[in-house]
């Protein structure tokens, strides 16, 4: 699996730190994990199991730990801890570093950085943006759309309509989020999120129309730059030899890098208008997650099944 890394540049321009120290320049300085430590237990003295590749973060429980030592003792813990040449240590609460820190992060090369932020809240900060910077990823060919507040993935062959049914759905107030290549990211063990890469965002192709730049014509309201992915939506050229699924019955899904994300495959003929069936197809994968089920529902009524039963397998042309 391929190892991405974050430069410290980065986290350093996101959260605005003030730079203290810094060994060389902060763009070569890259952190390739999205777990932190404040060491607590280092500064005792403890070093099992220590992963120095995390970013390390002092506030006032580290402070006040420390100055319980006298001046040799206490300049003995911190070198002793600056050894370990973590990446980057991040002082929390605007709190004053001594000199005998500073000395220690310039002897072993260490980035030292400080912010007026909380200790938890900048923890919690920046562990989500280390979540989505060194995220699992992969680009999948499709467009990706914001509709009702549900990420719609739309997937099919070259030419199926993806791109003029996500400008009908722009077009009728919804955003979109990329077109063309779709960069997914699995930022939890529930989440995947997609985005478009840098250099085409916003860039829409249109055959026989060329390339257009929908934030310029549509305005900013009508795309977005990051969304989580609700529901995947494959279109497909009608076949008249395939049976579809005309009551929604049975849930598929489809694997995104190790998540399970809803998904429906749609048949495309002309008269279908793609944009208002997607539009209803989000607010109802949305009633699903809110726990109700149309198809249930029809099915009671018509005493097929008792209430919460599984539904079965029918045969809708029967009726």
């Amino acid at each position: 699996m391929t190892k991405y890394v974050v430069p410290l540049k980065k986290i350093i321009d996101n959260f605005n730190l003030e730079v203290i120290y810094l060994p060389q320049d902060a763009g070569n300085i890259f952190i390739s994990t999205n777990e932190v430590n404040r060491p607590g237990l280092q500064l005792s003295g403890f070093f099992d199991y220590f992963d120095n590749q995390r970013v390390q973060i002092l506030g006032k429980s580290e402070f006040a730990f420390l100055d319980q030592f006298d001046m040799e003792e206490r300049c003995k813990r911190v070198d002793n801890y600056f050894a370990s040449c973590p990446p980057a240590v991040v002082i929390t609460r605007n709190l004053e570093v001594s000199e005998r820190m500073r000395a220690a992060a310039e002897r072993y090369k260490v980035a030292l950085l400080r912010t007026e932020d909380g200790t938890s809240a900048f923890m919690s900060g920046l562990i989500a943006e280390l979540n989505v910077e060194l995220a699992p990823r992969v680009t999948r060919h499709g467009v990706l759309v914001e509709v009702y507040g549900e990420g719609i993935l739309l997937l099919g062959e070259s030419g199926v309509g993806k791109s003029e049914t996500a400008i009908e759905l722009v077009k009728r107030g919804h955003r979109l989020i990329a077109d063309d290549a779709v960069e997914i990211r699995r930022v939890s063990n529930k989440t995947v999120v997609g985005s478009s890469p840098e250099n085409i965002r916003h860039f829409m192709e249109l055959r026989g129309v060329g390339i257009i730049n929908a934030r310029r014509l549509f305005g900013i309201g009508a795309v977005k730059m990051t969304e989580k992915i609700n529901m995947v939506v494959s279109l497909e050229q009608w076949d008249a030899t395939k049976v579809y699924d005309r009551m929604g019955m049975n849930d598929e899904y489809m694997d995104i890098l190790g998540i399970q994300v809803p998904s429906l495959t749609i048949p495309v003929k002309p008269g279908r208008n793609l944009a208002i069936i997607i539009e209803v197809a989000a607010m109802n994968n949305r009633q699903k997650r809110m726990g109700y089920n149309a198809a249930q529902e029809l099915l009671e009524k018509l005493g097929m099944v008792e209430p919460d039963m599984d539904i079965p397998q029918t045969d809708w042309d029967a009726f």
